[in-house]
């Protein structure tokens, strides 16, 4: 066996990516938990809407939130594929495709917040729907749970391939690439029979879908940022006889 170097793209994509996890997660956390947890009233299109109107500037902060999020997204993905590539370059491609359709869902959610906003503050819509109605509307563009389960496959799947491209670089240790893999299959498995099955939430709670494969990021970003990536192993170039 010999050891492969690395170049000096991959570190710095290695400490570009470590940081573009982390970051981009706490933002989205902090924005759908800390923000539109408390303005969204579930049940109660009437409610949610005057809260939204009456603290329009923080809801506008959580939009914002949520775009800092679909960047982070954008530059992750294009960071892994620059240290994975030397490994696969077509499974790194696809794993990138994935990361990608999860990031554009994620990016049309945050635009149906924009419509819904636009829904409650533009008295036009209030006069062609009612005042009724309009709430009700509104809360039907307010709601990403279905782009979030459409994206959180492709996330999954892409995290899979992914994964076992760390696995097989030895970029980390295999340990933490092979929970990758675990994880990342498992959320996929999860979602899909979701998709046909919705009471199977009932059996999985929705939270152990992503919550394994969310650790995984977060462990490999700081893997990443600490400790960066080790040399590969790759198989000595044998001379013809």
């Amino acid at each position: 066996m010999t050891i492969s170097t690395i170049d000096q793209s991959q570190r710095t994509a290695a400490r570009i990516a470590g940081l573009a996890f982390p970051i981009s997660f706490a933002a989205v956390v902090a924005v759908n938990f800390g923000i539109f947890a408390r303005l969204l009233v579930r049940g109660n299109p009437a409610e949610t809407a005057r809260n939204i109107l009456a603290h329009e500037t923080l809801f506008r902060i959580g939009i914002a939130g949520d775009m800092v999020y679909c960047v982070g997204v954008v530059v992750l993905l294009t960071a892994l594929y620059v240290i994975l590539k030397p490994v696969n370059q077509n499974l790194a491609l696809l794993a990138a495709f994935g990361r990608l359709v999860h990031g554009l869902t994620w990016l049309l959610a945050t635009l149906n917040l924009f419509t819904a906003l636009r829904l409650l503050s533009d008295a036009d819509y209030s006069r062609a729907f009612g005042q009724d109605q309009l709430p009700a509307l509104a809360r039907l563009y307010l709601s990403g749970y279905d782009a979030y389960y459409v994206g959180l496959l492709f996330w999954a799947l892409g995290a899979t391939v992914g994964s076992y491209l760390w696995l097989k670089s030895n970029y980390i240790p295999k340990a933490l690439a092979a929970f990758g893999v675990m994880s990342s299959a498992w959320c996929a498995a999860c979602t899909f029979v979701f998709y046909i099955f919705p009471d199977f939430s009932k059996v999985v709670n929705l939270w152990w879908f992503d919550s394994p494969m969310a650790i995984f990021e977060l462990a490999l970003s700081f893997w990443l940022l600490f400790k960066g990536l080790r040399p590969s192993v790759a198989e000595p170039v044998r001379a013809s006889s």
